[in-house]
């Protein structure tokens, strides 16, 4: 899907809830005690700290998605 037609999805009501819905499913499998046990590459946690470094509004529309 292009990313211009993302955005439009994810902003629809519908496509909240798909987000939401994909969101607490992946918190929940890392809950798992047999996931949690499984180390994380040190370029995943790097990734993560980086992502969650950034303002809020970055996080959601990334400036490759953003239109000039």
């Amino acid at each position: 899907m292009r990313p211009e037609r993302q955005l439009k999805v994810w902003r629809s009501e519908a496509g909240s809830r798909l987000w939401l819905s994909g969101l607490i499913a992946a918190m929940e499998r890392a809950a798992q005690p047999d996931q949690r046990r499984l180390p994380v590459a040190p370029e995943t946690l790097a990734a993560l700290r980086a992502q969650l470094a950034l303002p809020a509004s970055l996080r959601l529309f990334p400036s490759s998605t953003l239109r000039h």
